[in-house]
């Protein structure tokens, strides 16, 4: 590309970064990320707020804004950008800005749309710049910085807003231990507004699920379908609805095979690991102390946000208690946990593994009231703690809370909004 066609991109880019405001802090803590000298790899959904953090870090960081040098690549304008061109970008900034090579930050958006991205990242590190990245695609991340970046990031995993930053992003402060009973009553409201609008940021402040329809085309189409030349649109947009729609369910290849009319398994497979690498959709498998029965083991369908499933997948009777299932999915990935499902005689929801014990068995349900979902809820439960050898059991509900004994084994009941505010 021609220098003053990237120059005028650069300056609009610019532009635009630096006039954010009115932002919501996320909950992570940056101090570590902004003090290595490591780069430092942001990555989500589309959407998400990857943009928005990149900016928050720089609010934090003690420099003239002419030591920042923006970028995005995720522009229509860059058609024909090739890996010759990064260089030209580096020598833009200088030549504006005038800045000290040692006192250069760089933040990039979107660094995975262009080819040689982390030789490039790594040659800037070499010479000592700070450098914030985004992206929005796990494969091409992982598989670039396993090639030529080990031992040199850091990964910030981002998600759509938590319940506690969608209070926050609603004006609402608590002490979770001190709810009055007015607040509490705020609270469980605006948690209602949470299960429908999801923590997408433009999302909440416009309340419009219509935004939700262009998200996801925009992963359907860029993310998946022009990224990876697939031929097979029909198909491959069947299976994304019928996921949406199934969330919280085990679902079996042969299931996917015969809904989307995908003959070939392994093209199936393929486009299952494009859904996960772009975030949209998540798989968890069930426990088992064999990793090969792990992986041989049907899995179960989680999606990135409840807002796609409101929009995109068909409306059945029991979508409340499945969507609180994948509100909580959600958070536990936010938190780190890695996660499984039980499956025996009876189903447990989750089951938390840390190093190589079981530590948390979970169940989601919307209501306790009816003896009988009470009955098959416990048993799942405690199918599950007495495989794993767990003490305690834990219990998220639409809105009960209490604790009883059952056979000699601790039941944890807990409101989902209360557990989402630890």
């Amino acid at each position: 590309m021609e220098k003053n066609e990237l120059k005028e991109i650069m300056i609009d880019q610019r532009e635009f970064f630096f006039s954010k405001k009115d932002l919501i802090e996320r909950d992570i803590v940056l101090d570590k990320y902004i003090k290595t000298k490591q780069i430092v790899l942001i990555s989500g959904i589309r959407r998400c707020g990857k943009s928005s953090l990149l900016y928050l870090i720089k609010k934090k960081i003690k420099t003239i804004e002419n030591n920042i040098l923006y970028f995005n690549f995720d522009d229509e304008r860059l058609n024909g950008f090739t890996s010759l061109d990064f260089n030209k970008i580096f020598e833009l900034h200088l030549e504006l800005f005038n800045s000290k090579i040692e006192e250069i930050i760089m933040f990039v958006d979107e660094i995975q749309n262009m080819d040689g991205w982390e030789k490039f990242l790594n040659r800037m590190y070499e010479r000592g710049i700070k450098i914030f990245a985004t992206g929005s695609n796990a494969k091409l991340l992982s598989s670039e910085i396993a090639t030529s970046l080990t031992g040199r990031n850091m990964i910030i995993s981002l998600y759509p807003f938590s319940f506690k930053e969608f209070l926050k992003f609603n004006g609402i402060d608590y002490d979770h231990k001190l709810i009055s009973t007015q607040k509490r009553s705020k609270i469980i409201s605006t948690f209602h507004d949470f299960l429908k609008y999801g923590g997408f940021p433009l999302v909440a402040k416009e309340k419009d699920l219509e935004i939700v329809k262009n998200y996801y085309q925009d992963i359907i189409y860029r993310d998946i379908i022009a990224r990876f030349n697939i031929s097979q649109l029909e198909e491959i947009k069947t299976l994304g609805n019928y996921l949406a729609t199934n969330i919280g369910k085990i679902i079996s290849y042969s299931t996917l095979k015969e809904i989307s009319k995908i003959k070939s398994l392994s093209t199936l497979k393929n486009y299952l690991t494009y859904f996960e690498n772009s975030y949209l959709f998540y798989f968890i498998k069930k426990f088992d102390y064999s990793v090969k029965k792990q992986v041989l083991n049907p899995r179960k369908i989680f999606i990135s946000d409840v807002s796609f499933n409101y929009e995109i997948g068909f409306k059945f009777s029991d979508d409340r208690g499945r969507i609180l299932e994948n509100i909580v999915f959600v958070e536990l990935l936010r938190r780190g946990k890695e996660i499984f499902y039980h499956k025996n005689k009876k189903e447990c929801d989750f089951i938390v593994k840390e190093k190589q014990a079981v530590k948390e068995a979970i169940q989601v349900s919307l209501s306790l009231k009816d003896p009988l979902t009470k009955k098959r809820e416990i048993a799942g439960l405690l199918e599950a703690m007495k495989s794993y050898k767990l003490k305690k059991g834990l219990i998220l509900i639409g809105n009960e809370e209490g604790e009883e004994s059952i056979e000699n084994k601790r039941i944890l009941k807990k409101p989902i909004w209360k557990w989402l505010l630890e």
